[in-house]
């Protein structure tokens, strides 16, 4: 298992839009998910460690976050032939043990992940209500393990581009296993440029 961080916030780098199936079986867009103020884009998987000990605070905070205008989506972009447990059956299963209040769904072209430039499971890009990032960090404080009153910087961050439309200034990358990608001679997009 490799552990990467996830790098500075880009501020103003606009989203990239994307179709792809979820696990309920609809297809969404950036649009279907667009908050009234704010969009959270969070790339997870199943397999990863991190992942599975954060999942429940990372249900909370976008339950919370509803109630200020944030809409979220998770994308899992994980190689699933090397890693089965990302494979989308499981995606669904993982889904609805959970029930997820947010769509969860595939990118088997990893190209929407590399156009995000994403890294890591998990790794959280915060958009203003104009989808300019404005939030590139942590779920929060207490890593894996759930430390009580643990200030949780990534629902403050998107309650603060709710109100303001600006993310805080300083902000501590989110780390967690790196992103699985298809061997080059797999997949005709493994080579596409992030960004």
């Amino acid at each position: 298992m490799v552990s990467l961080t996830t790098p500075v916030c880009d501020f103003g780098w606009m989203a990239v839009d994307f179709r792809l199936e979820g696990t309920d079986g609809r297809w969404y867009t950036l649009k279907d998910v667009r908050g009234e103020n704010g969009t959270l884009v969070m790339f997870i998987c199943n397999h990863c460690p991190y992942v599975k000990a954060v999942i429940d605070r990372i249900i909370r905070d976008v339950r919370d976050l509803e109630n200020y205008g944030i809409g979220a989506i998770a994308i899992s972009v994980n190689d699933p032939v090397e890693y089965p447990e990302d494979w989308f059956p499981n995606m669904k299963r993982f889904a609805k043990e959970k029930e997820f209040p947010f769509p969860y769904v595939f990118d088997p072209t990893q190209d929407i992940g590399r156009k995000y430039g994403a890294v890591c499971t998990p790794d959280f890009f915060g958009f203003n209500s104009r989808l300019e990032l404005q939030y590139r960090g942590r779920l929060d404080s207490s890593r894996k393990e759930a430390v009580p009153d643990a200030p949780r910087d990534l629902f403050d961050a998107m309650v603060r581009v709710a109100r303001t439309g600006r993310g805080p200034a300083e902000q501590t990358p989110s780390i967690g296993c790196s992103i699985k990608w298809h061997e080059p001679a797999a997949s005709p997009h493994a080579s596409a440029v992030a960004r």
